[in-house]
């Protein structure tokens, strides 16, 4: 059965997506089975694994408000066991279709059922916002990772996103866990940065992830191309974060 593990942070710039594509990649590298499922309308995973988002028939879109079945949304990658559900910009008016569907906040996961025996992880890049696709993406997974950038404002909005996982965590998903905070474009050099992770470690303890993404060119070259940072440069700093992040997300 598969592990579902949103990414979520109302936050914009924190580096969701980059850690979308990066951990899939990564988690497929280390032999497992890994389906990413694009819950942004700006489709920035989808498109960062090469998939061309303007010849698309299916999406998860398609998935979400028509009901077809999800494996005809699937797309497979240069990674033998990473396939993607993409995202596509219709998915901006989908809050609004969906407020007049019966159970519109447990839609996501009635797609995912099919899909649960055929991989390990499914990870589920969410939009920041705390919308209903969120809400659908955070009702439908086991564990959400929060990814926290080193920068001043870090920790603002933190509070309003775990209030919400409470909420959810009460009413539609007792089995939510928070997975971890992963701290993002780390810089040791900096004094801020390592004041911001010393904040969130006093804050949040053995739920920060040890391993910390480090500020690197080629994680933001990488999407450019269409490709995973570990394709195209394996040997980069922001790669083996990634690799790292993996090894410790299986060991967990």
């Amino acid at each position: 059965m598969s592990k579902i593990i949103s990414l979520a942070n109302q936050k914009g710039g924190v580096g969701k997506t980059t850690t979308a594509i990066n951990l899939s990649a990564a988690l497929s590298q280390e032999g497992k089975r890994v389906l990413l499922v694009d819950a942004d309308p700006q489709a920035n995973a989808s498109s960062g694994l090469g998939i061309d988002i303007r010849t698309l028939n299916n999406t998860i879109y398609e998935c979400l408000i028509n009901g077809i079945d999800p494996h005809t949304a699937i797309h497979h990658t240069a990674f033998a066991t990473l396939d993607v559900i993409p995202s596509h910009i219709d998915l901006v008016g989908a809050e609004i279709e969906m407020l007049n569907l019966p159970d519109r906040e447990l839609l996501l996961k009635k797609t995912l059922l099919p899909l649960m025996k055929e991989y390990d992880y499914i990870l589920i890049d969410c939009s920041p916002s705390l919308g209903l696709i969120t809400l659908n993406a955070l009702t439908a997974s086991n564990s959400v990772i929060i990814p926290v950038q080193c920068e001043f404002f870090a920790l603002e909005g933190i509070a309003k996103l775990l209030n919400t996982i409470k909420i959810i965590k009460s009413k539609l998903n007792p089995s939510l866990q928070i997975e971890g905070f992963l701290l993002t474009m780390y810089d040791s050099r900096l004094r801020l940065s390592n004041q911001v992770y010393a904040e969130v470690k006093r804050h949040f303890g053995n739920l920060v992830f040890d391993t910390v993404i480090a500020r690197n060119v080629r994680l933001s070259e990488a999407p450019s191309h269409g490709q995973s940072v570990l394709e195209y440069d394996t040997s980069s700093k922001g790669a083996q974060n990634y690799i790292q992040l993996a090894k410790e997300l299986i060991t967990r």
